[in-house]
């Protein structure tokens, strides 16, 4: 069996289509291809043409979870869940995870921070709030007490932040149902009273 051609995808410019003996076999990355070193001529036998397929399919999850994460940052637990879904072996799921941390595409602790900025910039909460996305992201307990450490001092600022910007809608002149609404956004209801004597 012969390599007799490996052309660039024209819907996938990434992939390359390997033809052996004049039929599609299998495809690959620009990265796996300069990997597997195979070139046209090359012969292979039918072991090793079963073993590209497998690569083939392989090198096309790794894609995959490149695309997931590329969408938005992820936490490894995410990542794992969505390789996962895609039926993917538990030695894969390691594999891929493992090419990730590597070039820097998996570090929950840099998300996590990244998630308590821009909460804190764009959408204030509560510290506990903040704690249970985290939990639920799987973030390492050790992680959301490192990020969320100086979140004490940024509460009574995030508390007012709301307050201020509910007071602009009419259901929320209503004091009870602010306080309601601050409460299950996390914050106590110490800090709920004293913020609302203020504003």
């Amino acid at each position: 069996m012969k390599i007799t051609s490996i052309k660039q995808q024209v819907k996938r410019a990434d992939r390359y289509s390997v033809f052996v003996d004049g039929k599609y076999s299998f495809s690959l990355s620009e990265g796996a291809l300069l990997e597997s070193k195979l070139a046209s001529g090359q012969e292979l036998d039918k072991e090793q043409v079963k073993e590209f397929k497998k690569l083939s399919a392989d090198d096309k999850l790794y894609t995959r979870a490149l695309r997931y994460v590329a969408m938005r940052p992820r936490t490894k637990w995410e990542i794992e869940q969505y390789l996962n879904r895609k039926e993917a072996s538990p030695a894969l799921i390691d594999q891929i995870l493992n090419k990730l941390s590597i070039i820097g595409l998996i570090d929950d602790a840099k998300l996590a921070q990244a998630f308590v900025n821009d909460r804190r910039l764009l959408r204030p909460t509560s510290r506990r709030k903040l704690v249970l996305e985290l939990r639920k992201k799987h973030v390492a307990d050790d992680i959301i007490q490192r990020v969320t450490a100086g979140e004490a001092d940024e509460e009574q600022a995030a508390l007012v932040a709301v307050i201020e910007r509910k007071r602009r809608q009419a259901k929320y002149q209503d004091d009870l149902k602010l306080m309601q609404y601050l409460a299950r956004q996390g914050f106590s209801y110490d800090d709920i009273k004293v913020a609302l004597q203020d504003h």
